[in-house]
């Protein structure tokens, strides 16, 4: 079953004081809202999470990976505002530039088979 994207499950006052209440839980960490694409076979992992400034998405991306135990042979690709972002790229860099209204980066994980199978 697919899950309500975050959106749409929440008005906009909601998400405000979401992200502002987690914000002051953990002042040194950005408030991100991950979500899986429509299409794909992967699973869904839990969709809010708190990430400190300097990680990149690089690591952000082995952090899904290994929630939801993918196989080597399957990709993940991790997009914000449908755009691929460098894998160098910090989340504090991203935040500034692409956060929501709502005060959530919102970034959207698609797997894809890297060998065909």
């Amino acid at each position: 079953m697919a899950m309500i994207p975050f959106k749409q499950k929440y008005d906009l006052e909601k998400r405000k004081r979401k992200s502002e209440k987690m914000m002051k839980e953990y002042p040194n960490k950005y408030p991100l809202i991950v979500e899986k694409a429509d299409n794909g076979d992967i699973p869904q992992i839990k969709r809010r999470f708190m990430v400190p400034g300097d990680m990149t998405i690089a690591k952000l991306v082995a952090v899904i990976r290994s929630r939801i135990n993918l196989t080597a042979e399957k990709a993940i690709f991790l997009f914000v505002d449908n755009v691929l972002p460098p894998s160098g790229t910090t989340i504090s860099e991203i935040y500034s530039q692409k956060k929501d209204e709502d005060g959530f980066l919102y970034c959207v994980y698609s797997g894809e088979n890297t060998f065909g199978f």
